[in-house]
């Protein structure tokens, strides 16, 4: 089973949800930091914020054991970056935007 390499990308927010159904105050994920980078095989790496897993971990599984075509290919050029994806937790106010990448190594 190889490794995955958790990376995130983008803390994002969605301005105009989040004026109407956030709380005042609300913005970006304080859980997660952009550039925070983690590693895994199946299990959920310390400090990583439990729903975001619950949003990836299959990605996770997955690429950890090898998988690549199982992914649309219409979303991820594989061949120039196989054993990767780019998914996001499910907030659907501030989603953080994480890029999953199999280690080879």
């Amino acid at each position: 089973m190889k490794k995955c390499k958790i990376t995130i990308l983008k803390t994002t927010l969605q301005k105009d949800l989040a004026e109407e159904y956030g709380i005042k105050g609300f913005s970006t994920c304080p859980l997660m930091k952009e550039g925070q980078v983690f590693y895994s095989d199946y299990a959920k790496p310390d400090g990583f914020y439990d729903e975001a897993w619950k949003a990836i971990y299959q990605y996770v599984f997955a690429l950890s054991n090898g998988s690549d075509g199982w992914y649309d290919e219409t979303l991820i050029d594989t061949k120039k970056h196989p054993g990767v994806v780019i998914v996001s937790c499910n907030d659907g106010l501030r989603p953080v935007i994480i890029k999953i990448e199999r280690i080879e190594d």
